[in-house]
This record gives structure tokens, sequence and C-alpha cells, in this order.
């Protein structure tokens, strides 16, 4: 009987390995398409240094879940008690690294705020120049979203009317409407935009846009976390179950 629940054990962990070691897989698969080829994700990822090291840390996380989903289910199968506790303290380590994440962007969540967006727009925020990482990734986003700034054009409005110089007291070229969403795409009417035309502006704030289009996705994501928290916990249970089992 103790048999027959100690191979039930190893299989149920080589189980939850194997997806653990699938969805590194995948994550590594993304991160290196990303890296290579990153055709559709120039605007937003390739173009801005910040949001393209995003991509490396998807490749780091992708290969340290590979190589963690391989321990696991080499570890069940021999029945190798060194590679089920490394393993174990390998993902004990992760589990408090993911939960540690989670508290903190909890505690912190004030600084996703419109207020604090709109603060740091104002102040960091340079229009056209596209060797600053802020501005040039708040450009790509405000041109991919078709929207205008957080809330809208205002946010550009400047404190003081500064005569005889129109172009800088409006909204900038990534406010502009476009043919098509892209750093290439032909302005509908730059001038008109410009010159304060609303027809020509995209006059919907980025944060409205972007919260309605992830709304969706905010729910998946926070079941896809749940889940993996759930498998990792799992895991460690059945390591450590299957390390005492082995004689």
């Amino acid at each position: 009987m103790e048999g027959d629940c100690l191979s039930c054990m190893k299989y149920l962990m080589f189980l939850f390995n194997f997806f653990i070691f699938l969805g590194g897989a995948c994550l590594l698969g993304v991160g290196i398409w990303v890296i290579v080829d990153p055709t559709g994700f120039r605007e937003i990822v390739a173009a801005n240094p910040l949001l393209f090291t995003g991509a490396y840390i998807m490749l780091a996380m992708g290969a340290m879940l590979f190589l963690l989903g391989f321990l696991g289910c080499c570890g069940a199968i021999r029945e190798n008690k060194c590679l089920l506790l490394f393993f174990f303290m390998f993902i004990l380590l992760i589990f408090l690294a993911e939960l540690s994440a989670a508290i903190l962007a909890f505690i912190f969540r004030e600084n996703l705020t419109r207020e604090f967006f709109t603060k740091e727009l104002k102040k960091h925020y340079l229009r056209n120049n596209d060797t600053d990482v802020f501005s040039s990734t708040w450009n790509s986003v405000m041109i991919t979203f078709a929207c205008c700034g957080v809330n809208g054009p205002e946010d550009f409005e400047p404190v003081s009317h500064i005569p005889h110089l129109p172009l800088e007291e409006a909204p900038p070229e990534a406010c502009c409407q476009r043919q098509l969403q892209t750093q290439e795409g032909m302005f509908v009417d730059r001038e008109a935009c410009l010159e304060g035309v609303e027809r020509f502006q995209n006059r919907q704030g980025c944060y409205t846009v972007i919260l309605n289009s992830f709304e969706t996705y905010v729910y998946l994501a926070g079941a896809l976390a749940i889940g993996v928290l759930a498998i990792e916990l799992f895991a460690m249970i059945f390591a450590m179950c299957l390390f005492r089992g082995i004689q």
C-alpha cells in the first residue's frame, strides 16, 4: 500500500513539474522571439531599452523554470533525494519571492493611480526627444493606442502663454491622428493637429484607453498567477513527501 502511494506521489510530482517545464519553455520561446525577431513589437519593446530589458527578464525566468521543471522531473522519475531536495529549496525561494512581490505590489498600488502617472508625465516628458527613454516610451504608447497623455491633450497645456510659439503649446506629434498607428504612419493632418484643431487629435487619455484594453486580461493574469502559485505549492508538497518516502 505504501509502495502504491509512493508511486502515485512520484507520477504526480512528475506531472506537476512537467507543467512547470512547459511553462518555462513557453516563456523562454517568447523571450527569444521578442529579442531575435521584434517585428510587431518595434514600437513598444525594441525601440525602448527599459521595456526591452523586460524581454531579457522573461528570458531569464523562462530558463529558470525550464531548468527547475527538468530537475523536478528527473528527481521524481529517478527517485534521487539530492535532486528532490535541491528542487524543493529552489522552488521555495521562487515561491517566497513571488509572494513578496505580490505583497509589495499591493502595498504600493497607489503608485499606479491616474494622479501618479499625470505627475510623472508633466515632470519628465520631453515631447519628441527620442533619446530620452521616458519620452520615447510615452510617444510609442500614445501612437500605438491612439491616445494622448494620461487624461487627454490638456496634460500638455503650458503653465503660461508664450507668444509666437503655437507648436510648442499644442500637444506633441504623438497625439496627432495617423492613418496607421505606428511611428512610420502618415499623419491625417499634422499642421492642423499642432495648431489645436481637435478633430485631428487623439482626445482620449491613455490611462482610460489602456485600462479598458487590458481590463479582461487583468483577471486572466490574476487567475494565472494564482494557478502558478498553487502548482508550485503542490510541487513542493509532493517533493517533500517523495523525499521522505524514498529509502
